[in-house]
């Protein structure tokens, strides 16, 4: 089910403990606007700097705190099991830093659960292991309700919306991958997928192609939406918007 969520404000403190099922948890950092959370992960040398352009305000995800100080930005707050932040780290940043300690979720699970912001921009989560790439996929729809948006080195990726506008332009290569089953239409598309039923074993709807603006709907939290990252501005702005959202 669809909603239009509103965001609610809490004081940064101590995390609440959370389950490993947990959906919605009351968040660390509140913020009004787009919101760029930095991981451990390979970070290109201009990631930081075009995600904070849109994204001004920085979380990091444990070791994603010394990455940010290694770049000369202070983060208002590192989340985390906080087995990869060096003493260093924690010394610099004090009470911003917030333990986690259960072990049966990521640290970019427990960093993007603890955020409540229109949208974030998760840079450092992917690239060098394929069990990292697919485990902050899979944090993506474990937490439909909060739009992230993983910046990659050619390419972003997201969970689609129950309905989305994008801005493209004709030849632009669009990719939708299923994480489960689902039925999706499609405006703007050279291979409309006109309702069909998508799954990872089964139909995909990779190296599609933009005709030029494009629209998606699909009746769960299930598609990835995988674009060029010259897209970023756009696809956070459409984000952004006031369109359904997943509950």
């Amino acid at each position: 089910m669809a909603k239009n969520a509103g965001l609610f404000h809490v004081e940064i403190g101590e995390c609440p403990k959370h389950s490993s099922q947990s959906r919605v948890t009351r968040p660390i950092v509140h913020s009004d606007a787009p919101l760029t959370l930095v991981g451990g992960g390979v970070t290109g040398a201009h990631d930081l700097g075009e995600s904070l352009a849109l994204a001004p305000r920085l979380v990091g995800a444990d070791g994603g705190g010394d990455v940010a100080l290694a770049a000369g930005y202070r983060p208002e707050a590192v989340i985390g099991d906080l087995d990869s932040l060096s003493q260093e780290a924690r010394d610099t940043l004090g009470p911003a830093v917030h333990r986690i300690a259960e072990q049966e979720t990521t640290d970019f699970d427990k960093a993007l659960r603890s955020i409540a912001a229109p949208v974030v921009i998760a840079v450092g989560m992917t690239g060098g292991r394929f069990d990292h790439d697919l485990a902050a996929l899979n944090v993506l729809v474990r937490h439909a309700q909060r739009r992230c948006v993983l910046l990659g080195s050619e390419s972003l990726v997201f969970l689609a919306p129950p309905e989305l506008p994008l801005p493209l332009d004709a030849s632009e290569t669009v990719s939708l991958f299923p994480m489960g089953p689902c039925r999706a239409e499609s405006e703007g598309l050279l291979w409309p997928l006109g309702g069909l039923e998508l799954s990872p074993w089964g139909r995909v709807a990779t190296s599609n192609s933009a005709t030029g603006p494009v629209t998606v709907r699909v009746d769960g939290p299930r598609l990835l939406v995988i674009l060029g990252r010259s897209r970023l501005r756009e696809v956070v702005e459409a984000l952004s918007g006031p369109g359904p959202r997943w509950d």
